[in-house]
Order: structure tokens, then C-alpha cells, then sequence
């Protein structure tokens, strides 16, 4: 039988249905933890949605912050910072994505002035997007995406070494981040239940697939010399 990938999800069991599903569509074993350390033994790492990131961790009063689990944050910093010792690929969705931006030195904006397109209302709400050229997220989708969205925090200023390659088409809420050299995406929307308007977050899985194949094959490589 041949190897099976772990992903490890750093979150709430109670919260990560959708991903864990999502996981298994890979297919991949789901790793739902709030021990970072598990990190070490899997593949890759998912940031997953939730509530907004305590704004003492990033060095800020609370100015529209609200449903936070700081226990929870600390967890999660932690294990990005474990997969980044251990070169595995990660992806950040919504709340993953703010912070993967802050843990490399961003900013956030705690309440958009007008949040109204992006923020869950009886679902998520639905926008189109463009996505840059030359991108990964081009390769999987083209130049214009429908995504859905559920937030009303997004990403203010750009951490070191991360690029923004998705924008809302309305307001230029950055959609997605990508870091310049390692496998790491961000997205503010949800592939994991991106189910309409004939999209699919299907080809989100596909890339990390591929990045996993990647780091594995780079791993073996150093360990045979």
C-alpha cells in the first residue's frame, strides 16, 4: 500500500469538519491537533478559519476585534513556526492567512470600514476576484475567480518576503498571499466549501499535493548525502 500524506489542521476538533473533509478529498489523512508538536510528523499545515486573532499578540489594542481564542492563536503561531522549521508546506484560509502575514511581519485591519461584501451573512457572502499572472493561483484558476467570503478583518500591510496575488475585483481587499520562495499560501476565502458559480477549491489541493511531493522529494535528497 503505498504512503498516505498527514495534514496536520492546528484547530478545535469541534470547528474543522469542513477541513478535515476537505483533507480527505486529497486524498490525505486529516491530523486535527492543538499540539504543534504533531506538526513535526506530517506533511503539511493548515491555518484554518475562525474567530479574530487576540490583537496583543500583534502588538495592538483591540479596536474591532471580537470571537478570540488566544490560547488558540499562541497554538498556532507555534506551529507555523515548527513547519517552518521543517520546511513543510503551509496554507493559511482566512484566519490563516492573517496570520501567516503577521508571523512574518504584518499588519491587519481589526474592522473594515465597510466589510458588507465579505462578511458571513446567513453564509458566506460571494465576489469576484482577480488573480495575477504568472501566479499559482493563475496556473489553477485563470485571471478571474468568484470566491466566497466570511470575514470583516483583512490584511493591511504585507509581511517580509510575502506578495499578494488575489484581489477582491471591488474594493482590492487582498483574496491570497503566496511567500516569494517557500510553499506557503494564504487565502481569505474558503476553499473548502467554495461549492458555486462552477468553482471549486478542489485545485487548492492539487497544489499542495504537488508542494508536498516537492518537499518530500528535497527531503530524501538531503538525506542521502
Amino acid at each position: 500500500m503505498g504512503y498516505k500524506m498527514k495534514i496536520a489542521i492546528l484547530g478545535r476538533k469541534k470547528d474543522t469538519v469542513n477541513y478535515e473533509a476537505f483533507v480527505e478529498k486529497m486524498p490525505a489523512t486529516p491530523i486535527t491537533t492543538l499540539s504543534p508538536g504533531d506538526v513535526s510528523f506530517c506533511d503539511a499545515l493548515i491555518l484554518p478559519g475562525g474567530g479574530d486573532i487576540t490583537p496583543i499578540l500583534f502588538g495592538e489594542h483591540n479596536t474591532g476585534s471580537r470571537n478570540m481564542d488566544t490560547e488558540l492563536d499562541i497554538l498556532q503561531f507555534q506551529a507555523l513556526e515548527l513547519a517552518l522549521q521543517h520546511k513543510l508546506p503551509i496554507l493559511g484560509i482566512c484566519k490563516g492567512m492573517q496570520l501567516i502575514n503577521i508571523a512574518f511581519g504584518g499588519t491587519i485591519i481589526q474592522d473594515m470600514p465597510d466589510s458588507s461584501l465579505h462578511r458571513y451573512q446567513n453564509g458566506d457572502m460571494y465576489h469576484s476576484t482577480n488573480i495575477q499572472k504568472a501566479s499559482c493561483l493563475y496556473d489553477l484558476y485563470g485571471e478571474e475567480l468568484t470566491v466566497n467570503s466570511a470575514h470583516h478583518q483583512c490584511v493591511e500591510q504585507i509581511g517580509s518576503g510575502l506578495h499578494a496575488i488575489q484581489w477582491c475585483s471591488v474594493d482590492q481587499c487582498v483574496e491570497a498571499l503566496m511567500h516569494k520562495t517557500l510553499p506557503i499560501l494564504g487565502l481569505q476565502w474558503h476553499p473548502e466549501r467554495l461549492n458555486a458559480y462552477e468553482a471549486s477549491g478542489l485545485p487548492v489541493l492539487s497544489l499542495l499535493h504537488s508542494w508536498i511531493v516537492a518537499s518530500r522529494r528535497v527531503c530524501d535528497e538531503e538525506d542521502s548525502l
